[in-house]
């Protein structure tokens, strides 16, 4: 039986750094990974909508409609902007970093909608390994690929965070790590208009 490419496609895609490795990654060394669970499951679930909707070619309208796609683009540099300032303001002390949190389920599953690199690799998925199904059957395949093969990635990304924290012993060590990691972030708010 051979597998299908879109799986290997799929995995290398969501496996390279893009906003969501950086903040699971991020939200792992400063949170632990169970309080971060309600984020990861947000992104796994955010993926696969907008992988299933790809399928369905709501993509398609999207580029029909420059306005939306601008104002888009715009959504996710912003928000992107925000969180990179969030990150770059992080402090792993007690009393401020008590009262920070992890995203929940529902903002994480929300910003996959202005999530470039998502829809970046689920309009090339659709386009590259097209199924042989119709829009509905289409949309359940990238959207169940997406969100299993993102699944293991967010785990991966999030355990890899929280191991950090034995190497991040130092408040210096700390800022340094928000810091890369806010920077990094906040350079793909100006990819998104690339």
């Amino acid at each position: 039986m051979m597998l299908d490419p879109l799986y290997g496609f799929v995995f290398f895609g969501l496996f390279s750094p893009g906003p969501n490795v950086i903040l699971l990654t991020s939200s792992g060394a400063r949170f632990g990974v169970r309080r971060t669970l309600p984020h990861l499951f947000g992104v796994v679930l955010g993926v696969g909508i907008t992988a299933g909707l790809t399928g369905l070619g709501i993509a398609a309208l999207l580029r029909q409609a420059p306005m939306l796609e601008l104002a888009l683009k715009i959504a996710a540099s912003l928000w992107m902007l925000y969180m990179a300032w969030g990150l770059w303001t992080a402090d792993r002390r007690r009393g401020k970093a008590d009262r920070d949190r992890p995203m929940t389920l529902i903002e994480a599953a929300l910003f996959q909608w202005v999530n470039p690199k998502v829809w970046a690799v689920a309009l090339a998925a659709a386009s590259a390994y097209p199924g042989l199904s119709g829009p509905w059957g289409e949309a359940l395949r990238l959207g169940s690929a997406f969100s299993g093969i993102n699944l293991g990635v967010c785990l991966f990304w999030t355990s890899a965070g929280a191991l950090l924290t034995f190497l991040l012993t130092t408040p210096a060590a700390w800022r340094v790590f928000t810091r890369i990691m806010a920077v990094a972030l906040a350079s793909f708010s100006v990819m998104v208009f690339l």
